[in-house]
């Protein structure tokens, strides 16, 4: 976002002379916002081209806009070509915010280039633009920038009140980044009225905000404030460190407008420090520019002058007519601030005596004094106290007028707002007779569209359900068929082989008989996986007869075991689980009977079923060596468990004791 912010204290250096000072006040100068990382050695040419030829209009447009204000210090009879084909661009994409943007820049443009009315016109339709889109952080921009027009003109008050208008709506926004630029304009706006201790408050506080978010070149503007209020202040060296800061800055980011203006100030410090020489070194410093650098010449005035009154007290005023020389030409080129550069005629004045030249000194000595009186003559402030009356006379005059004239029409307003208020309440009353009606017939229509919609959705899950079954059913007899029966053709082999031949091996013989109990394994695994395919849902009865099947085979492979199944009788028996919820309940269980058998040494293995509430409880209980939970790494089996009883939305708990048995409780 650009900010534009009028350092006139930071461009306007303290002069030797105090009229130089007043002289650079009226200089005005724009420092980065939204932009304020571009660096001048930037090729503007070479953004400019990638600007055209981007295909995102919002980037082009922005990019304009960016270009153009770069070109506003440097060329500005392109900046304002470029400015225009934006807005063309703007309006033909109806991009606003990138318009507004523009005119915003316009209005810079215009104050930059001295065309106060325009600047104003552009500067506030920005701002109703920016205000009617909700386009916050131009309109904090907009309204920064009509402080600066008021201070501009003087109008302290106006441009104060704007100043901490554009803080207050950046506070709003919570973006503290972009106060920076208010706290900075109402430090200069004090600094303006030499109440430098309360200046220094603020520009502080900008400094700390453009510290904080690495904000260099605006944290040059702020280092020179601070430094130049320290030095009205009387702290000139404090003054000297900020200065120092602010050009090292400056020569980082290429920033060579504040860099030079940053060495005057530092020069005209040391010349309060007395050290004249230093000061001198530090003038020429100031001067010494690319020939190509032509931004801020008039500033040049002031260091012009007070490099010559330094050579004049070294006792050179050959060298200081060098300087002398080149500021009549700077008032040559600039007619404009010829009414400011009465010091340099009586530095001149004082050369020419040094050089005897009397008739040539004393002339230019009436020139300053014909120059003093044109600014500060007694007729001309009277003149323009006169004025100042007439003014306010007039004005008052006017607002009495203007009040009449409102109370007429605040009148005639009200009579017709009473015709329209009697209108709206009878429109009132015939549009709600109407929306009830439309009301009621609407409320029916929906009625019946939702009826239609419940049995479309209805008949959709009948037909998906049907799928469903017709798939499972599928996929049951492509495993009885295929898998189940080459399982059953391995056991076959498995068995002729061993009746075939007479194998002798006793460990081949062990294998074989291994992997034919493998295979009557899988079929029965494979039995109880078909058997959940072949059901939608599975209710508890069904599950009491699958576990009581699997322990009574249990028994029969484990004869020295005794098991014990019970269901308690308060259990609901009729609940249903889904196909997926019952056979995970079903392979948990299984499993939990199958780790008993394997590592327990059990004599009595115990499954009960219960139910609390709504809740399900299933208990696989026995009496044999037990083990420590806490020292035992979970093998898969109990791995699995778990993550079966949490994909049905349950919880296991295994609780053993050594010697006393082990206890696995699902919860569902």
């Amino acid at each position: 976002m650009l900010k534009y912010s009028l350092l006139r204290s930071v461009l306007g250096c303290d002069t030797i002379t105090q009229n130089f000072y007043y002289m650079n006040k009226i200089i005005g100068f724009l420092v980065l916002g939204l932009f304020t990382n571009i660096v001048w050695s930037q090729n503007l040419d070479s953004l400019l081209l990638n600007a055209k030829q981007s295909a995102n209009d919002s980037i082009k447009i922005r990019l304009y806009n960016k270009v153009a204000f770069s070109y506003i210090f440097n060329e500005p009879s392109k900046a304002i070509e470029i400015i225009r084909e934006g807005k063309a661009l703007a309006n033909t994409a109806k991009f606003n915010f990138g318009l507004t943007e523009l005119i915003n820049t316009q209005g810079i443009y215009m104050d930059v280039t001295g065309q106060s009315d325009s600047a104003k016109y552009y500067f506030e339709k920005a701002l109703q633009l920016s205000r009617q889109h909700k386009f916050q952080n131009i309109e904090s921009m907009c309204v920064n920038n009509l402080g600066m027009f008021n201070w501009n003109r003087g109008n302290y008050d106006t441009a104060l009140d704007y100043f901490f208008q554009s803080y207050r709506i950046d506070e709003s926004r919570n973006n503290e980044k972009s106060t920076g630029a208010a706290l900075n304009n109402i430090g200069l706006i004090y600094q303006e009225m030499n109440l430098s201790e309360k200046a220094l408050e603020y520009h502080k506080k900008a400094l700390a905000v453009r510290e904080k978010y690495k904000l260099e070149n605006d944290q040059i503007a702020s280092l020179n404030n601070i430094g130049i209020n320290l030095k009205d202040l009387g702290r000139t060296k404090e003054a000297i460190v900020y200065f120092k800061q602010g050009i090292v800055l400056a020569k980082k980011t290429n920033n060579l407008i504040d860099y030079y203006r940053l060495l005057d100030n530092l020069a005209n410090a040391y010349y309060m420090q007395n050290n004249h020489e230093l000061a001198l070194k530090t003038y020429l410093k100031a001067l010494d520019r690319a020939s190509h650098f032509k931004a801020d010449e008039k500033s040049l005035l002031s260091i012009y002058n007070n490099i010559a009154s330094l050579y004049n007290e070294k006792n050179k005023p050959k060298l200081a007519l060098n300087y002398i020389e080149k500021g009549f030409a700077l008032t040559d080129t600039y007619p404009d601030i010829k009414l400011v550069a009465a010091d340099l005629y009586l530095t001149s004045a004082e050369s020419h005596y040094m050089l005897d030249d009397f008739e040539k000194a004393r002339h230019l000595k009436s020139e300053y004094i014909v120059l003093k009186d044109s600014i500060f003559s007694e007729v001309n402030a009277e003149k323009i106290a006169d004025l100042e009356i007439k003014y306010e006379t007039e004005k008052k005059e006017t607002e009495i007028l203007l009040q009449r004239a409102k109370i007429a029409e605040r009148d005639l307003l009200i009579q017709k707002r009473n015709y329209q208020l009697w209108s709206l309440i009878g429109f009132a009353v015939l549009l709600s007779i109407v929306g009830g009606l439309f009301y009621n017939q609407q409320k029916i229509k929906n009625a019946q569209l939702q009826k239609e919609n419940e049995l479309k959705d209805a008949l959709l899950k009948i037909e998906t359900q049907n799928k469903l079954q017709e798939q499972r059913l599928r996929i049951s007899r492509d495993l009885h068929d295929n898998i189940g029966a080459q399982l059953t053709f391995i056991i076959s082999s498995i068995d002729n082989l061993k009746f075939v031949f007479d194998i002798k091996n006793p460990n081949l013989n062990n294998k074989l008989t291994a992997i034919s109990d493998f295979a009557s394994d899988t079929i029965y695994e494979l039995r109880d996986t078909i058997w959940a395919l072949n059901k939608t849902e599975i209710s508890l009865d069904d599950l009491q007869v699958r576990i009581s099947n699997f322990i009574d085979k249990a028994n029969l492979a484990s004869q020295n075991i005794l098991f014990n199944f019970k269901v308690n009788e308060l259990v609901d028996t009729n609940h249903v689980f889904t196909s997926t919820d019952g056979m995970n309940i079903y392979r948990i269980t299984q499993e939990a009977i199958n780790n008993a058998l394997k590592y327990a040494k059990a004599n009595r293995i115990t499954v009960s079923i219960s139910q609390k509430e709504s809740r399900f409880i299933i208990k696989i209980i026995d009496d044999g060596i037990g083990f420590m939970v806490s020292q035992v790494t979970l093998g898969n089996g109990l791995r699995n468990m778990k993550k079966r009883a949490q994909d049905i939305g349950g919880d296991i708990k295994i609780a053993s004791e050594l010697q006393k048995g082990t206890e696995v409780t699902l919860y569902l």
